[in-house]
Order: C-alpha cells, then structure tokens, then sequence
C-alpha cells in the first residue's frame, strides 16, 4: 500500500530531478551564448581587418587574392563552430539523457517492486495470471533495451556522418581556394 509519505517524497524527488535537469539545460545555453559572443567578437575584429587590407589594395590582383584568401579561413571557422555548437548540444542531451535514464531506472525498480509485492501477497488460484503479470514486466524491460541500443547507435552513426561532412566541406573548399 502506498503511503502518503512515499507520494510527498517521490513529489520531492521528482521536483529535485526537474531541477537538476532544468540546471543542466541553462548551462548547455549559457555555453552556446558564451560561444556565439566570442564567435561574433572574433568575426567583427576579423571583418574590420580584412576591410582595412581589402580597402588598401592597390590593384585588382591584389584586391581578389584578398578576397579568395578570406574563403578558406571562414569555411574552417564555420566547420569549427558548428564543431563546437555540436558538442555542447550532445554533451548537454548526454547529460540531460543519464538523468532521464536514472529516474527510468529508479520507476522500473519501483514498479518490479510493486509487482513482487502484488505476486506474493495473491490469492490461491492466481498463479497464471501473476506469470503473466511478470513476463509482461519482462517483456517491456526488454523492448525497452532494445530500443536503448537502436538509438545509442543511431547517434553514432549520426555522429560519424557529420564529422565525414565537415571534414569533406572543410577539404573541398581548402582545394577550392589553392586553385585560385
């Protein structure tokens, strides 16, 4: 039977997890906010200097070489930002995901309990209908795992295409920039 006092404390822990999980989520911003004020801090001081060179060209030749110069070092930094945008949001889903996984972890233990609790205190006769009570709970935790893996490896394979990408971007637009 379920008392009051385990509804007040599992309310509590839940309040405690939702807040954990809210702190993590303001840190993955506040890291893409520090990361987008360095990034236009930088471009801004970078732009202004390229403007100055750019403005002082004394021919034509000159004023293109200037400008195809700029394209290789912008589609580097753009391939590391988004290196870096990529980063905090796994590192903040990854985090965010292992609490999720804990309270997970935490009601399956819960209700395994409830459902040993229920086999044992029975009536005679209900013997089938408790297998059955147990084998659904182990069917669901298996299920469970199974998508668990699916999608531990469909992030990896996410993972590995866009780092294939960037990295393909990156060289194509270096290649682009030695022919000129």
């Amino acid at each position: 039977m379920i008392t009051a006092e385990q509804v007040v404390a599992t309310q509590k822990a839940n309040l405690q997890s939702a807040y954990g999980m809210t702190q993590q989520a303001f840190a993955g911003v506040e890291k893409l906010v520090e990361l987008n004020l360095t990034a236009a801090r930088a471009t801004l001081a970078e732009s202004a200097e390229h403007a100055k060179a750019v403005l002082a060209a004394k021919d034509p030749q000159e004023f293109f070489a200037l400008q195809a110069a700029l394209l290789q070092p912008i589609a580097e930094k753009a391939a590391a930002y988004n290196r870096h945008v990529y980063d905090i949001a796994t590192g903040t889903a990854s985090g965010l995901q292992k609490s999720i996984e804990a309270k997970l972890v935490e009601g399956q233990q819960a209700v395994h309990g409830m459902v040993e609790a229920t086999v044992k205190n029975a009536p005679a006769g209900s013997e089938p209908a408790m297998a059955m009570l147990k084998q659904a709970m182990s069917a669901s935790q298996n299920a469970y795992e199974s998508v668990q893996k699916a999608v531990k490896q469909a992030t990896e394979v996410a993972e590995s295409n866009l780092h294939a990408v960037t990295e393909t971007a990156v060289k194509a637009v270096k290649t682009a920039s030695k022919k000129r």
